[in-house]
């Protein structure tokens, strides 16, 4: 299995060019919440002990599998990511409470505003996404835009130093 710094640094390679990695700073949120909305339906009532109910539904599910991928390859980033990802879930439930017609709608459209601004960055860029060459991409996307936003903020040098030893500066 792929390290932290491999995975960051394949993405990187289609993302140099800072207009495209600024899209994709609310580009894959929107993706990611939009996908939480259309997995947040079915939901089923669970009393968990200590806990209370929870809503289980499918995002619940991936919400599980994608932090427990991201603690394994970063625990600080992966608690982080978890966190945020976890709000996403969360703030998807009301969407997912409205008539399937309605849900569809409101989940769709933010799917599709937040693949706009993909290839908006991506024209911008000169390079396909990183998806069409590793399916991983899919799931190292929204990692990388943490990543990124935590080398604008000044931390984690190291990491970003090793990303653009093996990609490339931003441009």
């Amino acid at each position: 299995m792929k390290n932290l710094e491999q995975h960051l640094s394949e993405y990187a390679k289609h993302h140099r060019d800072q207009r495209n990695i600024y899209t994709h700073y609310i580009g894959i949120p929107l993706i990611v919440y939009s996908v939480f909305c259309l997995l947040s339906k079915p939901a089923i009532a669970v009393h968990l002990p200590l806990i209370g109910t929870i809503n289980a539904s499918p995002a619940l599910f991936v919400w599980l599998i994608s932090s427990a991928f991201y603690i394994k390859l970063d625990v600080k980033l992966g608690l982080i990511m978890a966190l945020i990802t976890g709000a996403m879930v969360y703030f998807a439930q009301p969407i997912a409470q409205y008539g399937v017609g309605t849900w569809l709608a409101i989940s769709l459209s933010i799917f599709v505003v937040g693949w706009i601004l993909q290839f908006i960055g991506h024209h911008y860029e000169g390079k396909k996404p990183a998806f069409v060459d590793d399916i991983m991409g899919l799931a190292i996307g929204p990692l990388f835009v943490l990543a990124e936003l935590s080398f604008e903020l000044g931390f984690r040098n190291t990491l970003k130093e090793e990303i653009e030893r093996r990609s490339g500066p931003i441009r």
